[in-house]
């Protein structure tokens, strides 16, 4: 069953029957939905209901223009009157409320808090015998009918803004247009982040710690499906109260690799509901102010520690490239090939088998404080290759959402087998050959949609 589901893992629906439940249509609703909520959001937080009637009477320019004999000033008759209804009555403050009683002055009774009538019980009780005094025992866990205990779901589960495979096809509808999948506002309404590197899909959260930046642990790794923690807490340069979309890097014990593919809040402030292009450009700016540190120690087994390092956790938060430019000849002469290319990421390493410089002043790698050299760790920079697993297309008006979500497509550099071919190919039916990837698909679509907008603006100027 493992096998199966996961072999079936981003894959799409073998067909689409209605054409009402295809992803462009599902695309524009969801774009209307988050646009509808953006605005419904922003006039409840004006709190404009409150002031619809509100006046505070006629203006200078309109008492000149009135009549002169009106004698005294005019009372306005409407004004925050209204919201008197709104403040509770007297006599729903409860006596609990009300906490010390008002004396006028030169009374000679002093003010006391005034306190209701309960029976208090002045002897503590007996204790049986046999019973320690001591904390009580803990409750039971919960359990189901199946024996399997009832755990409380994450509140950080499925919180990503997960992408939707981006379904192609080939051919053309029934009115000659062409419908290859690909978004007909590709030009100028999309952002592509490329090349997406091979890693696990994760949260970044972080929280306020009493210490020292860089040293305390501040910052918790959590699973995208169910929130759990990826690792022990570990310490960062990440400001506080900060939440990241991340991909924790396949190979990150040996670089330290940490991914932010997106920006869901920073210090406190709620970036989601940015748009696509503001965030990245704001993730960017940001995490290029961190300043770096220099690597832990050494995490590798104590036999292996001389000749090879190991990080404990992700020290080096690198942003995945994004491109704004998503023209057709664009995609097709930059950014599918660069998809197709590892990246190289600089990254700082200590030096194997070497211990920490000792040496006194002028010694490279020593520094002076009191009159005595501090030893620090001998590191250098190495280039780690990372490998790329696809191409990320987001709607530029779109904000960031929780869940699987139409307006982000994906588009994954290796081909994945549907759970009925696979099933057919185990029964004989159908020959084992490569499949086509999504990305050589996307690829084979774009020269024609080259050409077949080139004939339609001919077409549209020839008339």
């Amino acid at each position: 069953m493992f096998q199966e589901r996961k072999a079936a893992f981003k894959t799409p629906p073998s067909a689409v029957r209605d054409a009402s439940a295809s992803q462009d249509v599902r695309r524009t609703r969801a774009l209307e939905e988050q646009k509808r909520r953006r605005a419904e959001r922003i006039d409840s937080t004006r709190q404009l209901d409150f002031f619809a009637d509100m006046t505070l009477g006629p203006s200078d320019d309109e008492a000149n223009d009135g009549d002169d004999t009106q004698a005294g000033p005019e009372v306005v008759r409407e004004g925050i009157s209204q919201f008197a209804s709104m403040l509770p009555s007297p006599s729903d403050i409860g006596a609990a409320d009300v906490m010390f009683t008002h004396k006028p002055a030169g009374s000679s009774e002093s003010v006391s808090p005034t306190t209701p009538e309960i029976n208090m019980q002045t002897q503590p009780k007996k204790r049986g015998k046999g019973k320690r005094k001591g904390k009580g025992r803990a409750a039971a866990p919960e359990t189901s009918k199946g024996g399997k205990k009832n755990t409380k779901q994450s509140k950080w589960a499925d919180k990503c803004m997960y992408a939707e495979l981006l379904e192609m096809k080939d051919g053309f509808d029934a009115c000659g247009d062409l419908r290859d999948g690909i978004p007909d506002d590709i030009e100028t309404g999309w952002v592509a982040v490329t090349p997406v590197p091979v890693g696990k899909r994760c949260l970044a959260v972080t929280h306020q710690a009493s210490g020292i930046a860089g040293i305390v642990p501040n910052t918790t790794l959590r699973s995208r499906v169910l929130g759990k923690p990826l690792m022990k807490p570990f310490p960062s340069t990440l400001p506080p109260q900060t939440v990241l979309d991340c991909i924790l890097d396949e190979n990150w014990r040996e670089n330290g690799i940490l991914h932010i593919l997106d920006v869901v809040s920073w210090k406190g402030q709620d970036l989601a509901d940015c748009e696509t292009p503001f965030r990245f450009w704001w993730r960017d700016t940001r995490l290029s102010e961190l300043t770096p540190f220099p690597p832990p120690p050494n995490a590798a087994p104590t036999e292996q520690q001389h000749t090879t390092y190991h990080f404990p956790h992700p020290t080096t938060f690198t942003p995945v490239p994004y491109h704004t430019d998503t023209t057709l000849a664009h995609l097709l002469s930059a950014l599918i090939p660069l998809t197709r290319t590892a990246r190289a990421i600089p990254v700082s390493v200590p030096v194997p088998g070497q211990p920490h410089a000792t040496s006194g002043r002028g010694a490279e790698g020593a520094m002076e404080l009191d009159g005595g050299a501090m030893p620090l760790m001998q590191v250098r920079t190495v280039q780690a290759p990372v490998a790329s697993d696809g191409m990320l297309l987001y709607v530029a008006q779109a904000t960031y959402e929780p869940g699987t979500s139409p307006l982000s497509s994906w588009v994954p550099l290796r081909a994945y087998q549907t759970h009925e071919e696979r099933i057919q190919q185990e029964q004989g039916h159908v020959e084992s050959r490569p499949a086509e990837s999504p990305l050589d698909m996307f690829e084979r679509s774009v020269p024609l949609c080259i050409v077949f907008f080139v004939d339609a603006d001919f077409s549209c100027a020839g008339s």
